[in-house]
């Protein structure tokens, strides 16, 4: 058992705008949130397509997040939306612009457009008794201001108040509730699955669960050395989440050494292996472009590929010199794919990702170099000078024409959604 004596003790706030994108959309058509059921669609056009959010009533109905459009029941009470990307950020802005009257900006980090956390430790006792009150006030005006109603978590770090939020706060009439290190055995520790608790996935939960771990408690008192054994740092780090520990500042942000450029995709249709092929080469020309605009290499790709149904296939390459143009990584990443995914099954999602850069000023030559792949690079950067004057979509492959290109549907998007 860890001795909280010597550990962070902050007033930290989480707030969670609730069914955000759907209560905003409920809110611009004049509905009720409370009383209305409405459901806002990536594409109205595509039965396959995601729910994005639902409000409450709709929810009492079992469609959620990730539910499909086919799903849900064809009532005349029921409101079926797209998304309006640019009227759910300007909201969003509204609302941390409020939450800023009650904290400096280094206090305060945006964690998605519909949640953000405040650490009030220097600042609540000038508007309130104490955090919990504060989260009252804040609550008030978010909703008297935008319509939007909000829950709040209270906590002693980043992490008891997330979970303070996700867990408790959403279930209690005035939405809002405190977690502090003198509550994780009760609250904390019987959580159960492992998947429920924030940053463990099924994968690792099952991995715990092979050692006899199956709550929050368990693990938070199984040994810690066994637990970097076979885990390593992450190991650690599940360990003191566990036990309520999160040592994270808002106002000290952790520095990435690592940096990555990628993209992934939810598919508005089952793909064939034959057609994902267009979707990559897109997905490649726009990642790279960005890599170039920063005028780096990257030494390390990725792909990953998720089936329709369950699974996929993943791989990551590495090479030290770097990877110079896209020539390279695509034919490198299919003959992957074509190699290992199943020719008899349907893809849903697909992801890119480049890592390690290098700066492109340093290059090691070659006297074997192809010279195609010279010529390549060489076309590719004077087609960026188009791109940055003309627009990145001014010049594309003739292969997103094709049915299965996705370039020219999301011309427009904020955020893969419609703005």
């Amino acid at each position: 058992m860890y001795d909280y004596n010597y550990c962070l003790n902050r007033d930290i706030l989480c707030v969670d705008l609730k069914s955000f994108f759907a209560c905003a959309s409920c809110i611009e058509k004049g509905l009720n949130p409370l009383n209305t059921k409405l459901a806002v669609v990536a594409d109205t056009k595509r039965q396959g397509s995601v729910v994005l959010a639902a409000t409450p009533p709709l929810k009492k109905l079992g469609i959620s997040t990730g539910s499909r459009l086919f799903e849900i029941p064809q009532h005349k009470d029921i409101y079926i939306m797209n998304p309006s990307m640019k009227k759910y950020i300007q909201l969003s802005t509204q609302i941390s612009k409020l939450a800023l009257e009650f904290v400096a900006p280094e206090d305060f980090h945006q964690y998605s457009i519909d949640e953000f956390f405040m650490d009030v430790s220097e600042s609540y006792h000038l508007f309130a008794h104490s955090p919990f009150n504060l989260a009252i006030k804040i609550q008030d005006m978010i909703l008297e201001h935008t319509h939007i109603r909000s829950t709040i978590g209270v906590g002693s770090n980043l992490l008891l108040a997330k979970l303070s939020m996700d867990f408790e706060a959403k279930q209690t009439p005035l939405g809002i509730s405190e977690w502090r290190y003198e509550d994780v055995p009760e609250k904390l520790w019987p959580i159960q699955p492992l998947a429920k608790m924030w940053g463990i996935n099924s994968r690792t939960e099952a991995k715990l669960n092979k050692k006899g771990i199956f709550t929050v408690g368990h693990l938070a008192n199984y040994p810690v050395e066994y637990l970097k054994r076979d885990f390593g740092v992450i190991g650690v780090d599940l360990h003191l989440h566990a036990n309520g520990i999160d040592e994270s500042i808002i106002r000290k942000p952790h520095k990435t050494y690592d940096k990555s450029l990628g993209k992934s995709q939810i598919l508005m249709r089952d793909y064939s292996m034959n057609e994902l092929k267009t979707v990559l080469n897109e997905q490649v020309d726009e990642v790279y472009y960005r890599a170039r605009k920063l005028n780096l290499y990257p030494t390390r790709i990725s792909v990953s590929v998720g089936y329709a149904d369950i699974g996929g296939v993943r791989k990551q390459f590495s090479n030290k010199t770097g990877f110079m143009n896209t020539y390279v990584i695509v034919n490198l990443l299919w003959k992957y794919l074509s190699e290992h995914l199943e020719t008899n099954r349907l893809c849903r999602t697909i992801a890119i990702s480049f890592g390690k850069f290098i700066p492109n000023q340093i290059k090691q030559l070659s006297l074997f170099e192809d010279p195609f792949q010279v010529k390549t690079e060489t076309i590719e950067n004077h087609l960026d000078f188009i791109r940055m004057k003309y627009g990145k979509n001014i010049v594309m492959r003739g292969s997103s024409l094709l049915n299965s290109g996705t370039l020219l549907e999301r011309q427009g998007l904020i955020a893969g959604h419609k703005a």
